[in-house]
């Protein structure tokens, strides 16, 4: 991944930012990005835990409206496991 910023003020409150931190630019950057999106109210990480409930609500759909499925196995998050020996089926 690259970014390349061509703006001199923004390198120097970078450069500022990771001073007062003690962290690196990228990570004193990441850090003001997403305290920037938090503020605005689209927390980065809550937005992937989203998606990531969103696919697997899809694929359950999906698993339970297949037609040539008429007796799922999978009914429940415990049937996903062995009893024994906790490892996915």
């Amino acid at each position: 991944m690259s970014l390349n910023i061509k703006n001199e003020r923004v390198h120097a409150l970078a450069r500022e930012a990771a001073r007062v931190t003690g962290k690196n630019q990228t990570s004193a950057i990441e850090e003001a990005l997403e305290l920037l999106l938090r503020t605005y109210g689209a927390d980065p990480h809550e937005a992937g835990v989203a998606r990531k409930v969103d696919l697997v609500t899809r694929l359950v759909h999906e698993y339970q409206d297949d037609p040539g499925n008429d007796h799922p196995t999978i009914r429940t998050v415990e049937d996903l496991y062995d009893e024994a020996t906790g490892l996915p089926r």
